[in-house]
Parts: C-alpha cells; structure tokens; sequence
C-alpha cells in the first residue's frame, strides 16, 4: 500500500497545486471551483508565491496559500485549514481586499481592476446554516437580491460536509471534477477514494499528472522530513486550540455553580494565555476571546 503525504496539510497542498510546472492542476481545480461559463474558463494561469521553502523556513507559523492571476488579471488566494481559528471569513476578507487594492497602479482608473477570487478549504464545519460543502459569497442587494458586482467572490470548501454526502453516495467524482480535486486532500487517509481516483485518473489526464506528482512528491525524504515537521506544527497548534475550547468549556461549567460570569472570565483568561503561548497577535487574541487588548498585554506581561 503506497504511503502518501497528506494534501489537507498546506505544505503538501502548495507542493501539487502552488508549485511552478504543475499550473494544469491548478487551472484544472480553479475551473471546477469557479464554475465559469465555457468561453471564460481559465487557460493560463501565473503562481504568484511559489518560494514555498524560503516562506516555510523563514516562519513555521506561516500561512502557506496559493497565490495566483490568471491571463485576464484576476487574483486568486487559496488557504486551507485544518482548525478553527474563528476568523475564516473576516480573514478572506481581509485577503480579498489586499489582492484587489494591490492591483492599482498611478493614472489607472478602477474600471480596470479585475476580479479577486478567495477560495478557503476547510477541515471543520464552519457554516452552520447549510448542509452543503460549497458554498460561494458575492455582493448582492438586500432585499432583491441583485448583484452589484462580480469583483468580490469567496469560497468556502467543507470537507466533513463533503465526505458526508460521499459516504451517503449524493455525490460523485465520476460526474463532478469539484468533488474528484476535493476528495483528493482525503485520499491519504482513505483506501477506497484513492483507488477510485487512481480508476479515474486513467480518462483524466490532468488528475493523473497531479496524482503522479503527488506519489513522487511523498517518496521524496527531504520534501517527507520538512512535511512531516509541518504536519506536527499544524496539528500540535490544532490540538492546542481544542484544548483552550475544553477549558473554556469547563470553566463556563463550574462558572455555573460560582455565577456565570465569573466563569467566562475565567475562561476568556485562560484561552487567552493559551493562544499567547501559541504566538498569536494581541489583537488576534482580543478578537477571539472578547477581552480588551489591555487585560490580554497584563496577561501577556
């Protein structure tokens, strides 16, 4: 049974879809994601950030996205994440904003600006509102609900929702090229999807080119040595942000008996000196637990 590294984390993921060289992959996934119109699918593409190692070494905590402008201009970020830092959707926000502001240049008039695509897959339930494992956000009216413009666009990709209405067999990788590049950040971990992409593969060239870069990335021992040493990064912050929610919950618990409100405190307090551990920014911090960047920089102190 062949050994692959996992696609879910960013290291890997940036190896097959950020890399230079491997644009048809990118290309191939960004047109099952997008879902554009046949004369407006995207055949040539540009990876913006491909130093994957210098941007690696220089910071463990850094966030390894795909950054990419396709030959008509438009920007495109892609992140995946494995824990919830609740914060998704102000954080592809706030990416979306700085790929459509950069774009500007002296005397250019904002007609010219094209549009920024942002595009997060998820290890976690995020959207609490749907069942559905894709879901897509622009600008529209409130009340009649007509678009005001195309230039903002942002995805959001769930896996446990999708490996949900897989098992359930609601969707297909035969049929939907999106679910194939999806369930393919699930194929280490499950023998049946691998082999049934492996099947596939043999009709999809593209897929077979990312599915054979993928076997000779995972047998290299310099890439698997600096994966594995990201994958135990990754999870260590993940299992390190499980651990301040069970406090928080328990401390909100036993707040019952001595008054809610001291409980919360007590818990806030906690999450936040977990999170500081953790190297995460005061104001990140302050947004996370609703405590004041005052008490968080006591804390810190």
């Amino acid at each position: 049974m062949k050994e692959f590294i996992s696609l879910k984390i960013d290291y890997a993921f940036k190896l097959i879809f950020g890399k230079e060289g491997n644009e048809a992959i990118l290309i191939a996934f960004l047109n099952a994601a997008l879902k554009l119109p046949q004369e407006r699918r995207i055949e040539a593409i540009t990876i913006m950030n491909p130093e994957l190692n210098k941007e690696y070494q220089g910071d463990k905590k850094s966030i390894l996205d795909v950054r990419a402008e396709t030959s008509e201009g438009m920007q495109i970020n892609i992140e995946i994440q494995l824990s919830n830092q609740y914060d998704m959707e102000k954080r592809s926000l706030y990416y979306w904003a700085e790929m459509y502001s950069r774009q500007i240049r002296e005397g250019m008039a904002y007609k010219e600006l094209a549009k920024a695509v942002t595009i997060n897959i998820l290890d976690f339930n995020y959207l609490k509102q749907t069942s559905n494992y894709h879901n897509v956000f622009h600008l529209y009216e409130d009340e009649e609900k007509f678009q005001l413009t195309d230039a903002l666009e942002m995805h959001f990709m769930e896996l446990p929702k999708l490996l949900a209405k897989w098992r359930n067999r609601e969707i297909s990788p035969w049929e939907n090229e999106l679910v194939r590049w999806l369930l393919l950040l699930e194929g280490a971990d499950n023998q049946e999807i691998l082999q049934t992409l492996e099947e596939i593969a043999m009709k999809d060239p593209v897929l077979h080119q990312a599915m054979t870069a993928w076997e000779e990335t995972s047998d290299d021992p310099r890439i698997r040595e600096a994966y594995f040493d990201r994958r135990k990064a990754v999870l260590d912050e993940k299992a390190a942000i499980r651990e301040a929610e069970l406090r928080l919950k328990e401390a909100l618990e036993k707040g019952r008996a001595a008054g809610i409100a001291a409980g919360k405190a007590e818990g806030k307090a906690e999450v936040a000196k977990k999170l500081l551990d953790l190297g995460f920014e005061i104001t990140k911090v302050a947004e996370a637990t609703g405590l004041s960047e005052k008490d968080i920089r006591s804390l810190k102190d």
